[in-house]
């Protein structure tokens, strides 16, 4: 599995781009956000990936961070998505805004996106209700709290659960001891 490519950007299209890492030439599939947030041609970019691999194809996708990433694998595992479908989403919607409408179950908003009626919008609502956050909140954490939220919820908790039990901890500090004042938080 890929997980991420830095190179040299080759070519830019909204739906892909050429990635060149140490010669060679990377195809990835992107959002429209994705794109919004890349360099200049020429310069060097970084991208968190995501390989499908198919049986008349390998796809690689990339993202501009994990949030994005997060909601593209979220999308995928609702029946009927697919990796086109789950970009065209995430090319109208940021994760942050995509997380809002399934929380206020705005259909209207959701069948807006090409290719999503309503039936398939009802389902992504059904489906994906709790299991997108406003990355918001992530992004005003450290990289301790991260690593304790995702300790917690490898250990079962929900990312909800997780989010609430690392409020308050310290921002710097050893993410064992994270881990268990989190787990302490979440006992009482």
């Amino acid at each position: 599995m890929i997980a991420y490519l830095t190179g040299i950007l080759i070519e830019k299209q909204p739906a892909h781009i050429i990635l060149e890492v140490q010669g060679v030439g990377y195809e990835v599939h992107i959002s429209m956000q994705t794109y919004a947030a890349l360099p200049e041609i020429g310069q060097s970019v970084r991208l968190l990936t995501q390989q499908i691999i198919r049986e008349d194809a390998h796809l690689l996708f990339g993202f501009a961070d994990k949030s994005e990433k997060t909601a593209f694998l979220e999308l995928l595992k609702v029946s009927g998505v697919g990796a086109k479908t789950a970009l065209a989403v995430l090319s109208v919607f940021d994760s942050d805004s995509l997380a809002n409408a399934i929380a206020n179950d705005d259909v209207r908003k959701i069948s807006s996106v090409p290719g999503i009626g309503k039936k398939t919008a009802e389902r992504l609502i059904l489906e994906l209700r709790g299991k997108l956050t406003h990355t918001g909140v992530v992004s005003a954490v450290s990289n301790t709290q991260d690593e304790v939220i995702e300790t917690l919820i490898a250990l079962g908790y929900s990312e909800k659960e997780a989010r609430n039990a690392v409020k308050g901890l310290p921002e710097n500090g050893d993410t064992a001891e994270g881990v268990r004042m989190a787990l302490k938080k979440l006992s009482s």
